[in-house]
């Protein structure tokens, strides 16, 4: 690992530790030659993933986009940016243990469905009136039934 202070390639750890997510490792490193200290992360590098979209076209896999879909549902909501990575985590890990290289938006619309109703009800029908396209009240109403069952 080159020391970003004095560009020297010999640093050694001293101390490591999980990220805060679980999902990669936190290095603290020390430059042999200057003596400075500076900080790494290592993460599992997986596969790319591909997302099939409505309309049948590909793209890669954004984390980002689920993550403001969350979000927006969530507005205004009792829910912490804390609780909505860790959902976000979980359908990521769901999605990545599929051993598929491509997932449908579909399966991933549900699955972010699936967590917010145990996240929080009202973020979960906002959720559901967009990506499931509500046409009319009356559709609306049988999801919320659905919800109340």
């Amino acid at each position: 690992m080159r020391c970003p202070y004095c560009g020297s390639e010999n640093s050694r750890v001293v101390d490591s530790r999980p990220a805060e997510d679980n999902n990669a490792i936190r290095r603290r490193r020390q430059c042999d030659e200057c003596g400075k200290r500076f900080t790494t992360y290592e993460k599992i590098e997986t596969e790319p993933l591909s997302v099939i979209k409505k309309d049948k076209t590909r793209q890669l896999y954004d984390r980002n986009k689920i993550r403001n879909g969350i979000v927006q549902s969530c507005h205004k909501l009792p829910v912490s940016m804390g609780q909505i990575e860790a959902a976000i985590d979980e359908i990521e890990t769901k999605i990545y243990n599929m051993g598929t290289r491509e997932v449908e938006t579909s399966v991933i619309g549900e699955m972010v469905m699936d967590k917010l109703k145990d996240l929080n009800e009202v973020a979960y029908v906002r959720f559901a009136a967009i990506y499931r396209e509500f046409k009319d009240v009356n559709t609306f109403m049988s999801e919320l039934k659905k919800l109340l069952k």
